[in-house]
């Protein structure tokens, strides 16, 4: 959040202009992807009356990164063309609450669909693990509750520190006076980057042990069946998932390492690294919602069915 808002005055202009282009490129693809996924479902929820545990947790995904992406659109656009709209209240605390309400709830709930592939799909014979396997469906309701209850403490917490934030900023500063205000918001970006980060390795470290326990029992399973000269469907399974975990892990990675590098007060100024945080700020919700997409052969259908439709569409024209 730190790189929506340009210190330098020299080339504020260029910059912000800038980085609304490139926040608007990835920030409305984005949604549009993580809209596509939470109409596919819906609609399947209305003619089924019911979804899976699978379809929950995209769901709920879907519609995090949704809202996420466009309240931090709107929370960048406003912070470089018109500050004086944004920080006021209570437009600014309410902005930042359901920046890091959406936030953390994507985080959490992207461990949530890593932890329940590496459950349903891996092999082992470990009785908590088959307990866990036979109890997932029950399980995932209230996991995803308790994402959002977490991402909602996390957001609360937010909302005090900006007001708390602003206030002290605004009587420091004078009123109405919006530029030394937007520069003097450090401390507040840092504390909401450790927040942000307190939710990143907690979900982080749930992705990791997911991968890790796929990887090794999908080495396991390929043992055993070249061992026995036998071919086994479930070897797709273990793909696909092994596919959106890992594309997942990396682009965690990324943005793990974009945010240590943002804290880093010699690096905080740097144009460059602003601009990085937000290319895989924006790019990450988007990008994981369509690897999702193609590894699910529901969404992946109806997409291709969309698409052929609007194509027909173009040649009538």
């Amino acid at each position: 959040m730190d790189a929506c808002h340009p210190r330098q005055q020299s080339n504020v202009t260029v910059y912000g202009a800038t980085t609304v282009a490139i926040i608007s490129l990835e920030a409305f693809p984005g949604m549009w992807i993580n809209a596509f996924i939470v109409g596919v479902l819906c609609i399947a929820w209305v003619k089924k009356k019911t979804l899976n545990s699978n379809e929950k947790i995209l769901l709920l995904l879907g519609c995090s990164r949704f809202w996420y992406l466009c309240f931090t659109w709107v929370y960048c656009s406003l912070s470089i063309t018109y500050p004086n709209y944004l920080y006021v209240q209570p437009t600014f605390q309410l902005i930042v609450f359901f920046q890091s309400f959406f936030n953390c709830s994507n985080l959490w709930v992207s461990a949530c669909l890593c932890g329940f592939y590496c459950i349903k799909i891996a092999n082992f014979r470990n009785s908590v693990f088959i307990y866990l396997k036979v109890k997932t469906d029950r399980m995932v309701p209230w996991l995803l509750l308790a994402s959002l209850l977490s991402a909602l403490a996390i957001g609360i917490i937010a909302y005090d520190i900006a007001v708390t934030e602003l206030s002290i900023n605004r009587n420091s500063t004078g009123q109405g006076n919006f530029s030394e205000v937007s520069g003097k918001m450090d401390e507040f970006f840092f504390q909401i980057y450790f927040i942000y980060g307190f939710g990143f390795v907690t979900s982080f470290t749930a992705v990791i042990f997911s991968a890790v326990f796929l990887l090794f029992s999908l080495w396991r399973h390929k043992c055993k069946m070249q061992k026995n000269s036998m071919n086994s469907l479930s070897m797709d399974a273990y793909i696909k998932a092994m596919k959106s975990i890992l594309s997942f892990f990396i682009m965690y990675s990324i943005n793990f390492l974009i945010l240590i590098l943002s804290l880093i007060p010699s690096t905080k100024e740097e144009n460059y690294v602003a601009l990085l945080s937000l290319v895989f700020l924006y790019a990450f919700p988007g990008v994981h919602s369509l690897i999702l997409i193609f590894s699910n052969p529901k969404l992946k259908k109806t997409l291709k069915r969309f698409l052929s439709c609007a194509k027909c569409k173009d040649h009538m024209r």
